[in-house]
């Protein structure tokens, strides 16, 4: 039985297509434009906790290299396991090492894979339908905006300096997806808002491995449910008696909670939070109300805007999410 590894990969693609450039990757190494790469680890870590969003769906990674693509592997891999219906992965023809891929293309292609053909638990490289693209595989394209159609779900690494377009066409195609961002994005103006309205929210791990050498914080997106997202997040600071802990923003009615573990549990008045709290945020137990530099809605409720905030004879803290709690008949002790 041939199963599907980088070698076969390379096999079934067509010579002329996702050849690696090993001078290039090293250029790319050492300017550190390793965006694009997603270590499998990451990948298994956290598609564990969405098997059941998978079964006969239509699965697209469509800014994926399949010649090194781990969401291709990954998905391959587990096509049985996971009660995929199709996987569809595309790859760019990438003339820039810091858009897409690792690799320069001299055509874009699509893989499609429905399944193994014999029986076989793993599937065959025959089994793996290469097709051309007429352009270069940019998923703002039109045809891979048809093959974005025919997806039930989008799983990938989109590429960071895309990132608002990327979200917005999912959200446009009203696509469920999972993809990974930098930690940032939860800022964006065009990303903030759909965050408060709960139309994305964090996964469940955030990646060890991606992007260890360069140090920024980085996210999965998603709109698929998930068990930690439901889960309560367990208060037991107090505010009363403990007001000096919590001092009032100068320049905005809340109070400053500088560590998610420090929220009390006995106040429901609007609280500045670190960023890290959406990695817990439920929204059965807390509300958005915007967020700090950014404030994108403040004006809309008709508060002052109050730029940066400010905490007197104290150093204005860093950005901040403004969160309010909810369940006010939730019985204190």
């Amino acid at each position: 039985m041939n199963k599907i590894d980088i070698k076969d990969i390379e096999e079934v693609l067509p010579k002329t297509t996702c050849k690696s450039k090993n001078k290039n990757l090293s250029r790319a190494r050492s300017k550190k434009n390793d965006e694009f790469y997603t270590e499998l680890p990451d990948i298994e870590n956290e598609l564990i906790h969405y098997r059941g969003h998978f079964r006969n769906k239509v699965v697209l990674c469509n800014c994926d290299d399949p010649f090194v693509s781990n969401f291709f592997k990954y998905f391959s891999y587990n096509f049985e396991f996971l009660g995929l219906k199709k996987l569809i992965t595309v790859c760019y023809k990438n003339q820039n090492l810091e858009a897409f891929s690792k690799n320069l293309s001299e055509r874009a292609i699509y893989l499609e894979y429905d399944g193994f053909k014999v029986g076989e638990r793993l599937p065959n490289i025959e089994d793996i339908g290469v097709k051309y693209l007429k352009g270069d595989g940019d998923f703002r394209s039109d045809e891979c905006i048809e093959l974005l159609k025919q997806a039930d779900v989008v799983v990938t690494n989109p590429p960071f300096s895309l990132f608002r377009e990327y979200v917005s066409q999912l959200i446009k195609y009203e696509k469920k997806f999972l993809i990974i961002g930098n930690g940032n994005a939860v800022t964006y103006k065009e990303i903030f808002p759909l965050i408060k309205n709960n139309q994305i929210w964090l996964g469940v791990t955030t990646p060890k491995l991606f992007l260890k050498s360069l140090g920024p914080l980085v996210y999965w997106f998603t709109n698929l449910s998930h068990k930690k997202r439901n889960e309560e997040l367990i208060l037991i600071k107090k505010y009363e008696g403990n007001e000096k802990d919590y001092p009032k923003y100068k320049n905005y009615d809340a109070i400053e909670v500088s560590k998610v573990a420090n929220i009390p549990k006995d106040y429901y008045g609007v609280m500045g939070v670190p960023i890290s709290f959406l990695e817990k945020y439920n929204p059965d137990q807390f509300e958005i109300v915007d967020i700090n530099p950014h404030f994108f809605t403040i004006k809309e409720q008709g508060l002052p805007y109050p730029g940066q905030l400010q905490i007197e004879n104290q150093k204005d803290p860093y950005a901040r999410i403004l969160i309010r709690r909810k369940n006010r008949s939730e019985n204190i002790t």
